[in-house]
């Protein structure tokens, strides 16, 4: 496969022309990567009025994952996020004056959260069926989805899922986008962690199980750079969507994306097309094992996504964030722990060597009883602001002790996973303070 952005950039850097344009490297420097690190030049093209190298990349990424188009995102699914809500809420036709509604499962990213304040949405919450083990879960059953549209208080824009989650748990995509396409509504999807499944047999890409439009964090689990996304539309997606695309990613992007990640972008579509799905099997065939022999040892493995290894420390008495202190002594680096799961993240790029390290690592499960898991809140919290109002109020931090009562002003969480507690405009109550307690976290900003 063609490689236009990046045969375009090589060609550049052996032309020899004397660059007085940004940035102002001038392409030497101490990194290395400098004379690759162009701006939009003539023949460079434009990431927000695409029509040439950049245009002809995306159309090769499109053909490759199977979408009626695939847009470039070098600002992360952040940027993907923003876009979609926005396709959802303000691409399509709507009442007058009516505020958008999402519905959503509630184990989002931070980025949706700021995203529906900027755009100033309303968010009705899908709940799990019972108390999740994590915040960063949130099972959506086929029942649950109907119980929540027929209780909606007006038509959705649009449903809202992350799948896979930060454990390694996919949604039923293939269950939930009927229902949602016979209420006729649009199914969104936060497919950040599963940029690959597309390239699995059988498919288990959202775009393959019914989703209407999805980002995808090409840097998570390709051998791209950071910061490099995709935003898909399905084939069925809404013309509506089609045409106003490019315009919801220029709304939230950088007017300066970076050529080094675009290239990035490229060189990974020559690498999808070649023998990668053969090595994705192979390094997906190697976690089984490698799950597998770790079942064997005493260890509860987590989720169902191929390419996470997530262990439950809490079922086998231990803290998830010791397990990464000694894999960290044996020269592994974890992608995320907490107090009841450690989660680690491979790729074809993963040797086998590395894996047989994790499992020399932590040998067999210590004979410990299992502990009682740290679960979400109880119930669904009160909202009492709107997401807008409550983030753009004035706000003070206080201790979480004293936040009883208070209004959440903004989410208070960590990267990884970004999966907020509260959802700001929500009353603090004291499940949410207990909660709060058991993650850690001890101050809070709430409405003034």
């Amino acid at each position: 496969m063609n490689t236009p952005i990046y045969d375009f950039v090589t060609n550049y850097c052996k032309s020899g022309t004397a660059r007085l344009h940004m940035p102002g490297h001038k392409g030497m420097g101490q990194l290395g990567c400098e004379a690759r690190d162009i701006t939009e030049i003539s023949g460079a093209d434009s990431l927000w009025e695409a029509d040439g190298i950049i245009a002809e990349s995306e159309h090769n990424a499109a053909g490759l994952f199977g979408s009626a188009a695939t847009f470039y995102s070098t600002e992360g699914s952040s940027q993907c996020i923003r876009a979609m809500l926005y396709l959802a809420a303000y691409a399509r036709p709507g009442a007058p004056g009516e505020r958008p509604l999402i519905l959503a499962a509630r184990n989002v990213h931070r980025t949706f959260v700021l995203a529906a304040a900027l755009l100033d949405l309303d968010v009705c919450w899908l709940w799990p069926d019972t108390p999740s083990a994590s915040v960063c879960s949130c099972p959506v059953s086929a029942e649950g989805l109907r119980r929540a549209l027929r209780a909606a208080p007006r038509r959705p824009a649009a449903v809202y899922l992350t799948s896979p989650d930060y454990l390694g748990t996919i949604q039923p995509v293939e269950q939930l986008a009927p229902i949602c396409h016979e209420a006729g509504i649009p199914l969104l999807v936060d497919n950040a962690h599963g940029a690959y499944l597309h390239f699995l047999h059988p498919a288990r890409h959202p775009l393959d199980l019914g989703a209407d439009i999805c980002c995808d964090s090409a840097h998570k689990t390709l051998p791209v750079l950071t910061g490099g996304a995709y935003l898909h539309l399905s084939q069925n997606a809404p013309a509506a969507f089609l045409q106003a695309a490019r315009q919801a990613l220029a709304i939230f992007g950088s007017t300066s994306p970076s050529y080094l990640i675009l290239q990035s972008l490229d060189l990974a579509n020559r690498y999808l097309s070649e023998d990668y799905p053969s090595k994705l099997a192979g390094c997906a065939q190697a976690l089984s094992q490698l799950r597998q022999t770790l079942s064997d040892f005493g260890w509860k493995c987590w989720g169902d996504e191929p390419l996470k290894l997530t262990l439950n420390a809490a079922f086998c008495g231990q803290d998830g964030r010791y397990l990464a202190d000694q894999l960290r002594k044996a020269g592994i680096e974890c992608e995320h722990a907490d107090r009841d799961f450690l989660v680690l993240m491979a790729t074809p790029e993963t040797s086998p060597a590395h894996l047989t390290r994790i499992k020399q690592a932590l040998g067999r499960a210590p004979h410990a009883p299992a502990r009682q898991p740290l679960v979400g809140l109880a119930y669904p919290p009160c909202q009492v602001l709107s997401i807008r109002q409550a983030i753009f109020s004035k706000s003070e931090e206080i201790s979480t002790q004293q936040a009883l009562g208070r209004v959440l002003a903004s989410p208070t969480v960590s990267c990884p996973p970004a999966v907020p507690i509260l959802v700001s405009g929500e009353r603090i109550d004291e499940d949410a303070q207990r909660v709060f307690g058991e993650h850690g976290i001890d101050t809070l900003r709430v409405v003034c």
